[in-house]
């Protein structure tokens, strides 16, 4: 089931960024500002797998006293570089923590193959080989986690009383595939879509590629872990994030730990953050290199005194953040709406739309006589055809844009344009399809067998697209 509904994003999806391979080297070590030492070092990641990574620490720190660490995990993507987070890495050393930042994983990671247990297992890695540094003290060593690395640094914690703290950065208390839906028409709703496109058809194309296996970790509760986790949680959040629901994560995250009796966590809310907790400019949509103000500075401490044995009681602070919309529970598909009868219903569609004009190129060129074709038939055939394989690569489009915002292209009354025409030719086909079949009716006797079997298959592909379109939201407003 999987590989043909993967031949079938490959061939609709163009646009897919390539899958990365394992990296066989370590990745050029970042440059590193004045004030910081770094060190390069390597470790055993889940499976086995060598991974190389740098400590940064503040050249300052005295080589023998024992300081806090804290390893970097990354949010969501193939073999991110350390780079990436060296904004981060540098704040952090800079307040005196030893900051352990690595490269992730390709191997075994892409856009349809992931584990958090084995990122989480890479993070353990991370964590036996930065407390044997050199002035780091064992006992003090914690997790911070980005983005995914907020499913993926709980469990981590939970492994291992290693850990002795947990920061979570644009955490998520919601299953990924919920959370990526919203994110996604989140997008589509700040950029003034509305309508069917964000209510059914992209909804209904995550809930298919789920189905299909190309969704990893869909349905991941974090709840259970986050219960399971001990340490004191640091979790902070930019009141405009557009990836995480900034809202509604929050309290999932304080229901999880309280019912784990962990009464130790503290929630900030920086203002003007995006989902990364760094300055944005217009409202989370732009993220700028600088941190939140204080974002460095409230880790630095708030680790100082878990380390130092005063881990703070419970408290939550900042402003508010805002969420235009609430997210929606994508369940698992019914058997009808399932990856494979959808993919059973788009090759009979494609068959049956361009099995008409096939047929008369071929007649064509064996030199055969012209049968007699209807100008409803050509449009039943072109309209159909289009409306289906283009509705498919445009949704495509915008899960493969919706990693940050979704970019739909010019949007009039709430529809983006793609979207209209597309909705239009659906309309057009339906009407098409009542036009052939009364044709077919009218020369249902004087028609050639042959004529007649290709008509039939092209009204079937009309009869089936009804309900199709209807299903897609090309059909409703």
């Amino acid at each position: 089931m999987r590989r043909p509904l993967l031949a079938m994003v490959a061939a609709l999806c163009l646009l897919a960024p390539p899958v990365l391979p394992a990296a066989a080297t370590a990745a050029a070590p970042p440059a590193v500002p004045p004030g910081l030492t770094a060190t390069e070092v390597s470790f055993r990641g889940g499976g086995g797998l060598l991974m190389h990574g740098t400590v940064l620490t503040s050249a300052s720190a005295p080589a023998r006293s024992p300081r806090p660490g804290i390893v970097l995990v990354h949010g969501s993507g193939t073999g991110t570089p350390r780079a990436k987070l060296m904004s981060e890495a540098v704040g952090f050393a800079r307040e005196g923590l030893s900051v352990l930042v690595y490269d992730k994983r390709s191997e075994g990671y892409s856009l349809f193959q992931r584990s958090f247990s084995q990122l989480a297992d890479d993070a353990l890695g991370a964590v036996a080989a930065l407390r044997t540094q050199p002035g780091v003290d064992p006992a003090k060593v914690g997790v911070w986690g980005f983005s995914e690395g907020g499913w993926v640094a709980p469990i981590a914690a939970s492994r291992s009383e290693d850990i002795a703290f947990v920061v979570l950065v644009g955490a998520n208390g919601l299953p990924p595939l919920r959370q990526q839906t919203w994110a996604v028409t989140a997008g589509l709703r700040k950029a003034g879509v509305t309508g069917s496109l964000v209510e059914r058809a992209e909804p209904n194309l995550y809930r298919t590629i789920a189905d299909g296996g190309m969704f990893p970790e869909p349905y991941y509760d974090p709840e259970p872990t986050l219960a399971a986790v001990r340490q004191p949680v640091l979790a902070i959040w930019g009141t405009h994030d557009l990836l995480t629901p900034p809202q509604e994560s929050p309290p999932v995250v304080a229901r999880a730990l309280e019912k784990g009796g962990n009464r130790h966590y503290t929630f900030r809310f920086f203002p003007g953050a995006d989902h990364a907790a760094h300055q944005s400019p217009d409202g989370g949509v732009t993220r700028l290199p600088e941190l939140a103000p204080g974002y460095a500075d409230l880790v630095g401490s708030w680790a100082g005194d878990v380390t130092a044995g005063r881990p703070p009681a419970t408290r939550i602070s900042g402003p508010a953040p805002t969420q235009a919309s609430p997210t929606v529970p994508v369940n698992p598909p019914a058997w009808w709406e399932s990856a494979s009868m959808q993919l059973a219903a788009l090759v009979l569609l494609v068959v049956a739309f361009a099995a008409y004009p096939v047929v008369a190129l071929v007649r064509r060129l064996r030199r055969r006589p012209p049968v007699p074709v209807t100008g409803a038939a050509r449009l039943l055939s072109a309209g159909g055809l289009t409306a289906v394989l283009g509705s498919f690569s445009y949704l495509f489009y915008l899960l493969m844009t919706g990693g940050k915002l979704a970019e739909p292209g010019p949007v009039v009354a709430g529809r983006p344009l793609i979207w209209l025409a597309l909705q239009g030719l659906a309309v057009a086909s339906v009407a098409a399809t009542v036009l052939t079949a009364l044709a077919c009716r009218r020369a249902r006797g004087s028609a050639p067998r042959a004529e007649r079997v290709r008509l039939g298959l092209l009204l079937a592909g009309g009869v089936v697209f009804v309900p199709w379109a209807l299903y897609w939201g090309l059909l409703l407003p």
